[in-house]
């Protein structure tokens, strides 16, 4: 017996290469999971206990953000509001603002508050759609703050009954006890920090920042290779402020994707498409930095390269809680296609965090996470700014009532 069928849907599963639309479509569902999915004309006569009319709604997977910095203490809006009278970002950093201000203020947090300043961010992001997200440390930048950090993110996915990938980025940048000291920060995470939280089994992968910045390329790879021995997929932020040959350094270590990528050359994209490496896109950053060079689209499609779209919520450079706002932005900011950004906001989002298969599809056998969107087409969730037109969502095939 199935628990739910929805019936008169047109099912957007995201299976092939492009949005893999059957209608008019039915999906049914059993024990959290899709039971059936296809044509109504082959829909079985198999009990059920609630039956649902789609009125020729499209069901989309829940979207995946595979990309956030969701988990922090204190706001930089006063920052924000300098910047627009003339501060630059470098004056800030030199004030000892920017990222190590959100690192002062995350230090000084309890797990518990750390958890209840996210949750209304969660909140958000799921009320319009996100069944899975990615949530990175980052903002300690210090054993234990690293440490609760993840801990805040994984009870987040308990909590609130949504999928959490936990990504360990210790090298966001240089802590200012390491200033100037790359190496012995490594060395530091590579032989304290990292152990502790594989020995918790907090991180699910290691993420880190290969921009020539703080952290030197050499070292960035060393913590790389040890959480790669350990068992830990990897993943980088990189070319995003110049071509430093990030991404492809990434790609040949077989990382599961590269983000940012408004510099990324033609021979990075290329060994990206050879390595399968996501092009993991981020608009709202590159919108509120007001950056004039957009990611190079067209390699990626020259070459094959797959393109996930994220939020990268952040308080620094992106803050956005609309999966919506990121998947118009892509479109029109970035000129990916329709396609290209429904599929950039779940099956690609689901390959970058090493879940291909397991999410962003609307396919028999995957959690029963996804949402019916009253629109006229699909292309209307990449129209409307940041709208969240009205809908029905659903998660481990419970049906969660409209915030």
């Amino acid at each position: 017996m199935w628990d739910d069928l929805w019936v008169d849907a047109r099912l957007v599963t995201m299976q092939g290469e492009g949005l893999g639309i059957i209608e008019p479509g039915a999906l049914a569902t059993a024990g959290g999971r899709i039971a059936w999915v296809g044509p109504m004309a082959d829909l079985p006569a198999t009990p059920v206990r609630r039956r649902h009319d789609a009125g020729g709604g499209f069901v989309l997977p829940g979207f995946v953000d595979g990309h956030t910095h969701l988990v922090f203490a204190g706001d930089r809006v006063g920052e924000f509001e300098r910047q627009l009278a003339g501060t630059t970002r470098r004056q800030l950093a030199a004030e000892g603002g920017g990222i190590l201000a959100t690192v002062r203020a995350t230090r000084e947090a309890s797990e518990d508050l750390l958890v209840a300043l996210a949750a209304p961010r969660l909140a958000r992001l799921m009320a319009e759609g996100v069944t899975t997200l990615e949530i990175k440390s980052g903002y300690a930048l210090e054993r234990e703050g690293e440490l609760r950090m993840l801990r805040a993110a994984r009870r987040l996915g308990r909590e609130h009954g949504v999928r959490v990938v936990t990504s360990f980025l210790g090298a966001h940048a240089l802590p200012p006890e390491f200033a100037g000291r790359s190496a012995d920060y490594i060395d530091h995470l590579i032989a304290e920090v990292l152990p502790a939280v594989l020995a918790e089994g907090l991180a699910d992968i290691c993420d880190g920042a290969i921009e020539g910045l703080t952290i030197e390329r050499a070292d960035m790879l060393r913590l790389y290779a040890s959480a790669q021995a350990a068992g830990l997929p990897v993943r980088g932020h990189t070319d995003q402020y110049a071509d430093v040959g990030g991404a492809g350094a990434l790609a040949a270590i077989g990382a599961l994707s590269a983000d940012h990528l408004e510099h990324a050359s033609e021979e990075s994209v290329a060994a990206m498409a050879r390595s399968g490496t996501v092009a993991m896109l981020l608009p709202g950053s590159n919108l509120f930095l007001n950056e004039t060079r957009r990611p190079p689209i067209e390699l990626f499609r020259r070459h094959g390269v797959r393109m996930a779209l994220a939020s990268n919520c952040n308080p620094g450079s992106s803050p956005v809680l609309s999966p919506l706002l990121v998947l118009a932005l892509g479109c029109s900011l970035f000129r990916m296609t329709v396609t290209e950004a429904l599929r950039g906001l779940t099956v690609e989002g689901a390959r970058a965090l090493g879940l291909a298969g397991t999410a962003g599809e609307l396919r028999v056998g995957l959690p029963a996470d996804f949402v019916l969107w009253e629109v006229s087409e699909p292309a209307a969730l990449c129209y409307w700014l940041g709208a969240a037109p009205e809908r029905q969502v659903v998660r481990g095939g419970r049906v969660i009532p409209s915030p």
